[in-house]
């Protein structure tokens, strides 16, 4: 598995952005997915989680303003980030695990590289 995340970048607060993850590796299909973000000086935390059969969860933080969906055909998934503030500034961790009660737990087997989100007011 190899973790590749893409689409961060500068946005102004009350914008959109919609984070990538490949696995270059193909085997994305049979994982539980995830995204995790920290902000300068603080954990990583948890956002999101996708079994493989499209069952979502979500942090309270996050809930309504994120969507996390993913395509098993194209080993990807996706990070819908809506209604942007400048608290969501970060960098974004995709992560996966091979259940979806291991990625809830926090027990997570591959990480990618991280993608930035800077959101200005």
């Amino acid at each position: 598995v190899e973790l590749v995340e893409s689409g961060g970048g500068l946005v102004q607060a009350g914008d959109s952005l919609r984070l990538s993850c490949v696995d270059s590796g193909s085997t994305l299909s049979r994982y539980a997915m995830a995204w995790f973000r920290q902000a300068p000086g603080k954990d990583r935390i948890f956002l999101a989680a996708i079994s493989w059969n499209k069952i979502t969860t979500y942090t309270d933080s996050v809930k309504g303003r994120f969507t996390i969906s993913r395509d098993n055909a194209n080993n990807t998934v996706y990070l819908q980030m809506n209604s942007l503030e400048p608290k969501d500034t970060a960098v974004y961790y995709c992560a996966a695990a091979r259940s979806f009660s291991l990625v809830q737990a926090g027990q997570i087997e591959y990480w990618g590289q991280g993608t930035q989100v800077t959101v200005s007011s």
